[in-house]
């Protein structure tokens, strides 16, 4: 039984640009050469542009008996650890200065949010999940979190300082 589960898509601007592409490659072989071979060029630069957007921009995160999937990889529920929300400023630290390169990336650029998961098992050099979601509380209940987020407690830490 999947207790979450969510498909993460390229926004439609890079369909656009992919389709824009495609004909901009038709319209400079249009003025070089004939029309089939623009239309051609066009039709397959389009296809092969829409299918590198689907394949680098589409990602599937599911939350089941057996743990959590991203993509084809697989966390068992035994190895789940700690699990924070991560919101712009601390998502952006992860993916850069505070980023630990074994750590196991299920990123989108054109997501800037997401959860952060400890893996809980000492023969896994891997320390950390990180993955992007459009809805990271409803990923990270799924896990299991119940806390809050890094964000809301740095904003509950300034109102009681002010």
């Amino acid at each position: 039984m999947t207790t979450y589960s969510e498909r993460l898509t390229a926004p439609i601007s890079w369909w656009l640009s992919a389709l824009v592409f495609g004909l901009v490659w038709g319209w400079i072989l249009l003025v070089a050469t004939t029309w089939t071979i623009a239309i051609v060029t066009a039709v397959l630069v389009s296809a092969f542009c829409l299918y590198a957007v689907w394949r680098f921009g589409s990602l599937r995160l599911s939350v089941d008996a057996n743990g959590l999937r991203a993509g084809s990889a697989l966390l068992d529920d035994k190895n789940l650890g700690d699990v924070e929300i991560l919101h712009r400023a601390e998502y952006r630290a992860r993916l850069g200065v505070d980023a630990d390169a074994r750590a196991y990336l299920a990123t989108r650029p054109y997501l800037d949010r997401g959860v952060l998961v400890q893996v809980n098992d000492a023969g896994d050099p891997t320390p950390y999940w990180l993955l992007s979601s459009r809805r990271p509380e409803a990923l990270a209940a799924a896990l299991g979190h119940t806390g809050s987020t890094s964000e809301e407690a740095t904003h509950v830490e300034e109102d009681q300082e002010g």
